[in-house]
């Protein structure tokens, strides 16, 4: 997965321009793969206490402010999140807070954020937030952070407890020594980190733009210039995009968080599409001596229905495999780490066995043994080719990362079937494994760190029991 840090010279009190250019820069990340952006500390009205306090009712906004749609819509078009920096309305009309609004791929709000440390005259104008920020993305967990709550060490020690990989900040910082030393905070913690800060003149003097992104190790990988003043220069506001790879920091169906999670089994049967839904094509080829791999839980099943309903004229779903008996799948994760271990013998057995979650779920917490994951893809409304990048099932090693959803170099075709796929899925509440664009579940442990939910509906189940 990628993700971009925007950086533009916001127009003092012009929400509409400033949504405009927010909404430009999504879609230029999207083109560029990316899946997510983040934008400065008050960019969407630049960082002038005094006009956000002078007035309030004009400058404080909600998540559903209407001069937000364009933004709202970028997402929506392109796929890709934002997270937007802004003055915030709360409840009863109380004092503003300084607000990160997370919209998700469809446009809709994930989370807010209000900062909760403020600075000096900030606290003049705003409300101090009460709660940390956090949400999942394409199997990432992010941690919200701006500006001066970046000098609080606690902010990043809390995000690494919380199992966060990824340390987002919107800031408004005025000098290259205070940037620098991002690089602490993300070797101190363990985190990735992406910033984006603010340019030109605003209430505690001038930003130094130099929006980047750090690696855990502290090392800086991307940066952006110094910027230009406050609405000033070319009409895009001088902006510039910070894109950086996120993809170790997915969270894996090896990894301890997802072991984690408790099962509280529902008892939705185990279904077999064939017979359930002839509107459903089922890929030729695929055989078993049960037929284990044509069933699924009747409300993943459900759901697909729902997803196919919402697809664009001229496409369909393509059911390639569902219900994986648990010995079965307990052969394919060994199968693929035994590969692993002969690719890699300087692995040890823990790394091999993080290494084959990518691709393999472990077996005892598999979402294809519970019934609650497809591997699918899209083709025409005649059952023909749609370009997806990869085929199904294509490894890591073999197509050198394009599995990944979020993957770079991915063709435009591909990047907008896959964004389409997507929309549709996630529309009907399903989630997708980021490693393997094809694969989609509902009601398993996955689906249960991707939406919050306290446990999963459905557990490992034997075919006719």
């Amino acid at each position: 997965m990628i993700i971009a840090a925007a950086q533009f010279a916001s127009v003092p009190g012009d929400i509409e321009t400033n949504a405009a250019r927010m909404a430009a820069l999504v879609t230029e990340a999207a083109g560029r793969g990316a899946g997510l952006v983040l934008f400065a500390e008050l960019a969407l009205t630049h960082y002038d206490l005094t006009a956000i306090a002078g007035d309030p009712e004009k400058l404080a906004v909600t998540p559903d402010d209407a001069r937000l749609a364009p933004v709202r819509d970028a997402c929506r078009t392109s796929g890709v999140a934002a997270v937007v920096n802004a003055p915030g309305r709360t409840a009863g009309g109380g004092t503003p807070t300084i607000a990160s609004f997370v919209y998700g791929p469809d446009g809709a709000l994930v989370t807010r954020y209000d900062k909760r440390h403020l600075f000096g005259p900030e606290n003049e104008v705003f409300a101090p937030g009460t709660a940390d920020g956090r949400f999942v993305l394409g199997g990432v967990r992010f941690a919200l952070a701006t500006c001066n709550d970046n000098n609080f060490p606690d902010v990043a020690a809390r995000a690494v407890a919380d199992n966060c990989g990824v340390y987002l900040a919107s800031s408004f910082h005025g000098t290259a020594e205070r940037v620098a030393r991002y690089a602490d905070l993300a070797r101190e913690n363990g985190l990735q980190v992406l910033l984006a800060n603010g340019t030109g003149v605003g209430s505690p003097g001038p930003a130094c733009g130099l929006s980047g992104a750090w690696l855990p190790s502290g090392e800086r990988v991307a940066a952006a210039g110094a910027g230009a003043g406050a609405g000033a220069g070319a009409a895009d506001g001088g902006a510039e995009l910070v894109l950086a790879d996120v993809r170790d920091r997915i969270t894996l169906m090896g990894d301890p968080e997802i072991a984690a999670i408790g099962v509280r089994e529902c008892g939705d049967p185990l279904v077999d599409v064939r017979a359930a839904t002839p509107a459903l094509l089922v890929a030729g080829g695929r055989r078993d001596e049960r037929g284990a791999f044509a069933y699924l839980r009747q409300g993943v099943l459900r759901r697909l229905l729902e997803a196919q309903e919402a697809l664009p004229a001229g496409l369909r779903l393509e059911f390639v495999e569902g219900y994986r008996p648990p010995g079965l799948q307990r052969r394919y994760f060994e199968e693929y780490a035994a590969e692993l271990r002969a690719a890699r013998p300087d692995w040890d057995a823990a790394r091999v066995h993080q290494a084959a979650g990518r691709y393999v779920s472990p077996p005892d917490i598999a979402p294809h043994s519970a019934g609650g994951a497809v591997d699918l893809t899209l083709v025409t409304s005649d059952g023909g080719y749609v370009d997806m990048g990869t085929p199904i099932n294509a490894s890591p090693e073999e197509s050198d990362g394009a599995c990944y959803t979020g993957a770079a170099g991915l063709t435009p075709a591909a990047r907008e079937n896959r964004r389409v796929l997507g929309a549709a899925l996630g529309a009907a509440g399903l989630v997708n494994y980021p490693t393997e664009w094809w694969h989609w579940s509902y009601g398993d442990r996955y689906w249960a760190l991707a939406t919050g939910a306290d446990h999963a509906l459905y557990g490992p189940k034997e075919l006719g029991r």
